[in-house]
C-alpha cells in the first residue's frame, strides 16, 4: 500500500463530524485519508449499514421517534447486557428516516440532525467516486458482533464480500482491508475472499468467539499478542490492528512506558500493524505529550507502524508528510 504509514479515518473524520456520516466520509477525504472506515452491522431487511454498533440510541435520534418507542428493548449482545434500539428490528426504509447525532458530549453537537446513515454501498460508492478524481480512496470496513449476527440468521461475512466483489473490489492489490475483533469470521473471510484481512487486539478480554461469556476463559488478546499468537494470526490474516497501548503501554496516570517488542515482532511474522485509536482532544493524551498530538503520532510512525486509526486525520497526515525525513526508516523497517 505504499512506502509512508497510511491513515485511515477512524470513522471518517469523527473528530469533526458525527460519525460514520457520508459528511464525515467526504470530510476525510478531502483531508487527504488514505482509508476511510465503516463499520458495519445488519438491518432486519439484511441489508449492511456504517454503525459503530447495532444499539444506535447513542448515534441517532432513533429515541425521539415516537412511532418506535415500543422497539425499546434489552439483548445479551457478546455476553453483556444492552438496551436500546438495535438496527436488526429496523428495516433499511425506516432506518432511512432517523438522522446522526455526536456520540461524545464533548465534541460539536451543531451537526446533529443533519445526516442519515449510510449504507456499505453509498460508502463504496462514494470512496469509487472520489478515487475517480485521480487519487485512491480506499476502504476498510470492520464486521461488528459476527458471532451475534449469524446467530440471529443476519450473517455479515457472505453479504460483505458480495458487495465488495460486485464494486470491483477483488485481488489482494485491491484498495481494502476486511477488519474484524473476532477470529472465526476472519478465517471464514479468508475462504470468501483474497482480499487483506486484519486481525483486531484489544487490550484486554479477547475476541468472543474464543473468549466468549468467561472473564478467565479463552484466548485473550495479550495471548494472541506474543509472538506465537502472531504465527496464528499470519496464517489467515494480512496483518493486527491493535489497541495502541500494547504497543506503547500507559501507567494509571497516563505517563508512559517503554515501548514493547509488539510491531517488530509482528513484521517478523509478516503482519502488517495498524494501532487505534489516536485522537487529539487532551483527555486522551498521555501527559507525556505536553497536549500536542503530533508527538504521538511521531512516536508510533518512529516506532514502524504500518499506519493509524485516527479520528482527526489532518492531524495524522500532517505529522506524517512533515517527518519525511523518516522515510528512509520506515522503508526499512518494513523491508526487514
Amino acid at each position: 500500500m505504499g512506502e509512508r504509514p497510511i491513515v485511515i479515518a477512524h470513522r471518517g473524520a469523527s473528530g469533526y463530524r458525527p460519525e460514520h456520516t457520508r459528511a464525515s466520509y467526504e470530510l476525510a477525504i478531502a483531508m487527504g485519508a488514505d482509508f476511510i472506515e465503516p463499520d458495519l452491522v445488519s438491518t432486519k431487511d439484511g441489508v449492511l449499514i456504517a454503525r459503530h454498533e447495532n444499539e444506535i440510541s447513542e448515534t441517532t435520534d432513533v429515541a425521539s421517534h415516537l412511532e418506535f418507542a415500543d422497539r425499546r428493548t434489552t439483548k445479551r449482545i457478546d455476553g453483556r447486557e444492552v438496551a436500546g434500539w438495535f438496527t436488526e428490528d429496523f428495516t433499511l426504509a425506516e432506518i432511512r428516516t432517523l438522522r446522526a447525532k455526536e456520540r461524545l458530549p464533548f465534541r460539536d453537537a451543531s451537526w446533529n440532525d443533519r445526516f442519515e446513515v449510510p449504507t456499505l454501498s453509498e460508502v463504496l460508492e462514494l470512496a469509487r467516486r472520489k478515487s475517480a478524481a485521480g487519487r485512491t480512496i480506499g476502504v476498510y470496513p470492520e464486521t461488528k458482533h459476527p458471532t451475534y449476527f449469524r446467530s440471529i440468521g443476519l450473517p455479515l461475512e457472505e453479504t460483505l464480500v458480495e458487495a465488495l466483489h460486485a464494486a470491483g473490489y477483488q485481488g489482494r492489490s485491491a484498495p481494502v482491508y476486511l477488519q474484524s475483533f473476532e477470529t472465526g469470521n476472519l478465517k471464514a473471510l479468508r475462504g470468501k475472499t483474497d482480499l487483506p484481512l486484519i486481525q483486531l487486539l484489544d487490550e484486554e478480554g479477547g475476541p468472543y468467539d474464543l473468549y466468549g461469556d468467561l472473564p478467565k476463559g479463552g484466548r485473550t488478546y495479550r495471548e494472541m499478542a506474543t509472538p506465537s499468537g502472531l504465527a496464528e494470526i499470519a496464517a489467515y490474516a494480512d496483518g493486527i490492528g491493535p489497541n495502541k497501548r500494547l504497543i506503547v503501554p500507559a501507567r494509571p496516570d497516563g505517563r508512559l512506558d517503554a515501548a514493547t517488542s509488539l510491531v517488530d515482532d509482528a513484521h517478523r511474522a509478516g503482519l502488517l500493524v495498524h494501532p487505534w485509536t489516536f485522537r487529539s482532544e487532551e483527555r486522551f493524551l498521555s501527559p507525556d505529550y505536553d497536549g500536542k498530538p503530533g508527538r504521538e503520532y511521531e512516536q508510533f510512525f518512529a516506532l514502524g507502524v504500518d499506519g493509524v486509526f485516527s479520528d482527526f486525520p489532518d492531524v495524522a497526515l500532517r505529522t506524517r508528510d512533515a517527518g519525511r525525513q523518516l522515510a528512509g526508516d520506515w522503508k526499512a523497517r518494513r523491508n526487514r
